[in-house]
């Protein structure tokens, strides 16, 4: 295992982040293919024994019980100085909003609600999961930063942003001398590139990690075709992101495939290289014990500027889906409201 600092921040991460969410009470949550407590135990030991130290989660999944398993297994296989474990929260509620729940309170409370699942007294990376247009995003900033001054949290990072959010966001801190955004963790993976048109570029300019999720594209870019998971089969969200570009994503598919058999490696080694080559250290999911050791060994394995190429030739951009499809400012302005609160340059 290779390690590498976290954009800005004094965090030492593995090159691979043991992606959470297939962790947790299936019955609870939002996903049927979770794996219950005992397994995701075991999958976390083995990373920890591979080398990865870098752990991702968050308190909506299943509804707290991923960070619960998490916390659990850590507190009994690592040291908790030697690994750094992130979580992020949602959004206030609309019920929160019409209570007059400030920005500020709804950070404070789910900051101590996911420190108390984890069992921990503090989280090493504490990520915005979603913008709120909703919220402005001083208190989003001031609320995140009292947390650091508290010693809850050693750093901040973004989710599901747009480059010219991250970047706003980054200034204000700047200019209030609140903590700024060390991370990013967007979608990008090798048959869904957008990130490269500005986020990528911004990125590389203020030294910001990119951490990005469904790296392999939620088990496309590790599955030759006919082979199939309970996750493919079942995994709507996932179908909703992909299968409207299905035809043309197959065709790199079929790339990564050819590559795998020319190196005899795995898809997976072969898709992860690609990406390792573009980002700090991207989030790779498991629910089973091989699926942690695949890239592991992608961290080591180098593709050829030829390879590269091959890969990237046919892409063809594609339409935002997903959370940044969804989740974008309002046409009337109202969305205008994540911009209040904040004191007026003299």
């Amino acid at each position: 295992m290779k390690y590498v600092k976290l954009g800005n921040s004094d965090l030492n991460v593995s090159r691979i982040c043991l992606g959470c969410m297939g962790f947790g009470n299936a019955q609870t949550g939002q996903h049927s293919w979770t794996v219950d407590e005992e397994h995701s135990r075991e999958i976390i030991k083995h990373a920890l024994e591979l080398g990865i130290n870098f752990f991702d989660t968050a308190i909506v999944y299943q509804q707290g019980s991923s960070e619960q398993f998490v916390g659990r297994a850590l507190k009994n296989f690592a040291k908790r100085d030697e690994v750094v474990v992130a979580t992020k929260f949602l959004p206030r509620t609309q019920e929160e909003i019409n209570n007059g729940v400030t920005g500020q309170q709804h950070i404070a409370t789910m900051i101590d609600k996911s420190l108390q699942n984890l069992g921990m007294d503090y989280v090493d990376l504490y990520i915005y999961h979603m913008w709120d247009y909703q919220t402005p995003i001083y208190d989003v900033l001031e609320g995140l930063n009292n947390a650091v001054k508290a010693g809850k949290v050693r750093a901040i990072g973004i989710a599901n942003c747009y480059a010219w959010q991250l970047a706003k966001a980054n200034a204000l801190a700047e200019r209030e001398g609140f903590s700024k955004f060390v991370s990013v963790q967007n979608h990008y993976n090798l048959i869904f590139r957008e990130e490269e048109r500005e986020m990528a570029p911004f990125c590389i300019e203020d030294n910001i990690a990119m951490t990005p999720y469904s790296a392999l594209a939620s088990g496309r870019l590790s599955r030759r075709p006919g082979e199939t998971s309970k996750r493919l089969q079942e995994d709507t969200y996932a179908k909703f992101k992909y299968d409207n570009s299905a035809s043309q994503d197959q065709i790199i598919i079929n790339r990564v495939t050819e590559l795998a058999d020319k190196y005899n490696v795995s898809m997976t080694e072969i898709s992860l290289a690609w990406l390792l080559t573009k980002v700090t250290s991207p989030v790779v999911g498991a629910t089973k014990l091989h699926h942690v050791e695949a890239p592991v060994k992608a961290v080591d394995f180098k593709l050829t500027e030829e390879d590269i190429n091959y890969l990237e030739e046919s892409y063809i951009p594609h339409k935002l889906v997903g959370v940044m499809a969804q989740n974008k400012p309002n046409s009337d302005k109202s969305g205008q409201v994540w911009m209040q609160n904040a004191p007026k340059i003299k």
